[in-house]
């Protein structure tokens, strides 16, 4: 077999392997949106239809209309936009530290920081649970917003330092000699230039808040206060007949949000991790 025979038989099973893998990702997505867009008959045919002879988009009218995944469709915004505030409000200045000063233990903290990344919400959701219940501060936003911050800083801290990493030091030493405080650099100078890089943390905690079901699932009993991720599982028990494609309609509008914002910011997400890979 000569080597070109054996270059685009390479090609070809990696090919091969990209389109069963996509196949693989985006089949759950296409099987969601033909079930919310069938009637209650389409639902239980078999062999089942891939593609609804009929696309009934009443029943995302009804989900809107007659549920309250508006309700959580908000709780979630509120949630996701005081968590990035937080979050960024933090990770920012951290994240300056980390890259510009040195002090002892820093590679130790650094590491503690990615090992902290490491632990799954799932695992410390039963020990929050005892600890606010006993406190009584079950149902409360605030301190589901503490949380969520808690498990998004550890990633954005780590990945904002890595940004910044990027940047060359003598802004930040023009800056000082120019009469700039370290404040003052940061804001005026370090923060503009590191501006992709923020938007992209950004769209990546608000992604993985939004997509956050454990710690809301424990935390909070009250249905006025679910986010979204938790609110459409629990869409099917509020009803008393069959909802299989009103349940399919309220996850699709669940993740249409999210969707839509990696689609139009996807650039920034690229542009950021392709620049913190390499130290410039």
């Amino acid at each position: 077999m000569s080597a070109k025979t054996r270059q685009t038989l390479t090609k070809l099973g990696l090919y091969t392997s990209y389109v069963f893998i996509l196949i693989c990702f985006l089949f759950p997505i296409f099987w969601v949106v033909s079930l919310s867009l069938k009637n209650r008959q389409e639902i239980f045919e078999i062999p089942p239809r891939l593609i609804p002879s009929e696309l009934a988009f009443s029943n995302y009218a009804h989900v809107l209309q007659n549920t309250s995944v508006v309700q959580y469709l908000m709780n979630s915004g509120k949630i996701v936009l005081a968590t990035v505030v937080l979050a960024l409000a933090i990770a920012i200045p951290a994240a300056f530290a980390l890259s510009r000063f040195s002090f002892k233990f820093k590679k130790e903290f650094l590491l503690i920081i990615l090992m902290t990344q490491m632990i799954s919400a799932v695992v410390v959701s039963i020990p929050l649970y005892r600890f606010f219940s006993q406190a009584g501060l079950l149902n409360n936003f605030y301190i589901l917003i503490i949380v969520y911050v808690a498990v998004v800083l550890p990633f954005s801290t780590w990945f904002l330092k890595g940004y910044l990493d990027t940047i060359p030091k003598e802004l930040d030493e023009a800056a000082i000699i120019d009469g700039c405080s370290r404040i003052q650099t940061l804001t005026k100078v370090i923060f503009p230039v590191s501006l992709p890089g923020i938007v992209s943390v950004t769209i990546l905690i608000a992604v993985q808040s939004w997509s956050q079901f454990v710690v809301p699932f424990i935390l909070l009993d009250d249905s006025s206060l679910y986010p979204v991720s938790v609110g459409v599982v629990n869409l099917q028990s509020t009803q008393t007949s069959v909802t299989t494609h009103y349940l399919a309609a309220g996850s699709v509008l669940s993740i249409l949000p999210v969707i839509v914002l990696f689609v139009f910011l996807q650039r920034y997400i690229i542009g950021a991790l392709t620049s913190g890979a390499v130290k410039g």
